[in-house]
């Protein structure tokens, strides 16, 4: 018996049209779940496919043929359609209707029990042709595409001026030690130097751009020059990855903080929020250390900790070295973990809310997110 073939015709407008030929669709096996495929078609971006089951997917009934539309594309999409039995003459025969969402690759909707094959073998309906082809119709309604504009390129074009001597007129300066010299490692000095723009420092990074005074060198000795390469990255405009962010935290956290690159830091400190797990070891050391860089949220961290395991804390961790003014914050930890009054809202709201609560406040209302506890309660009181 000569192979299936299946194969498309035309497009109409407003709906989009094809029609499939089944041929030999009489002598096509009826056993339940075998299925023949139409080539694949596209509309509104996403290419699709219907199955054809001669003798019923599981679920339909005995002598129903099953046919179902597929979604062949990543992504979802919510699509009206059609599919149509065609007689011989190309007249529509039987027809049903639907909308549906399809959600990733393979999803299928239709009906188990489309058409009866009794009824597609009955000569008098003259659905099968004279070589017993049986063509299939499916129509699905095109939506309106978005118009594309191409994004605002300006993020990019200043992110190709990294580090791009053609155009700079600044340079940051390095004195590395270190190199290997015949074999041997000997000391030795080598300039690395790191080029940027004038105009784009005093807009993103002032106290970078403060370092040049009336010359057009600065040299930086208290900051790696990998470091300082993220953040003359991220001043540009660029985004530093994960890992770095992770293995660099406290790095990137002590340079951001020293030239006030605030979102840098606030991602160094978040970063390093979730890498690293509060212990009784570890927890006077960050907490120090939080407060000497001003992380509330990592601050935040510590005192969560202390909390949560105050019976602990306080035979296992000395508190002698603690400054007096973090001892507010220890109690709003508490009281954060502590009960609501009858109508399940902190008498105190501002002072209740999370440090990652208070800096979306305080973005949402166009200020400065940097600062500890304190003062971003007054800063948004003070807003109001």
């Amino acid at each position: 018996m000569p192979a299936t073939q299946i194969k498309d015709a035309k497009v109409s407008i407003a709906w989009k049209s094809f029609q499939f030929d089944v041929k030999f669709f009489k002598d096509l096996p009826a056993t339940k779940n075998h299925c023949v495929s139409t080539p694949k078609f596209s509309c509104n971006g996403h290419d699709w496919d219907l199955m054809i089951y001669p003798g019923g997917d599981e679920d339909a009934d005995e002598g129903w043929v099953s046919i179902y539309l597929h979604h062949r594309s990543e992504g979802s999409i919510t699509a009206s359609f059609e599919l149509t039995i065609l007689d011989k003459l190309r007249n529509q025969n039987t027809r049903k209707a639907a909308t549906s969402s399809f959600e990733g690759m393979g999803k299928g909707v239709g009906w188990s029990n489309f058409v009866t094959r009794p009824y597609i073998l009955d000569k008098s309906k003259k659905i099968l042709d004279s070589d017993g082809t049986f063509t299939v119709g499916v129509s699905m309604k095109e939506e309106p595409s978005e118009v594309f504009v191409p994004k605002n390129p300006l993020l990019k074009t200043i992110q190709g001026m990294f580090l791009d001597r053609a155009t700079a007129d600044v340079y940051f300066e390095f004195e590395v030690c270190h190199v290997e010299a015949m074999g041997e490692r000997k000391k030795a000095k080598v300039s690395i130097a790191f080029p940027a723009h004038s105009q784009i420092l005093q807009v993103c990074a002032p106290m970078l751009a403060n370092l040049f005074g009336s010359y057009n060198t600065a040299t930086i000795t208290d900051i790696r020059p990998h470091i300082f390469h993220l953040l003359l990255y991220y001043v540009y405009g660029g985004s530093v990855p994960e890992d770095e962010l992770r293995a660099n935290a406290k790095d990137i956290i002590d340079a951001a903080d020293k030239y006030s690159i605030v979102n840098l830091k606030l991602e160094a400190e978040a970063a390093y929020v979730k890498a690293n797990d509060i212990t009784m070891d570890n927890a006077m050391d960050n907490l120090l250390y939080a407060d000497a860089k001003n992380c509330a949220l990592l601050k935040e961290a510590v005192m969560n900790f202390l909390a949560e395991n105050s019976s602990d804390a306080s035979e296992k961790i000395s508190f002698n070295d603690v400054p007096g003014h973090l001892i507010k914050d220890l109690l709003v930890a508490f009281s954060r973990n502590g009960k609501k009054d009858a109508r399940g809202t902190n008498t105190d709201e501002l002072t209740s809310l999370s440090v990652s609560d208070l800096r979306r406040k305080l973005a949402e209302k166009g200020l400065d997110v940097d600062g500890s506890r304190e003062a971003m309660i007054e800063s948004i009181q003070n807003s109001s």
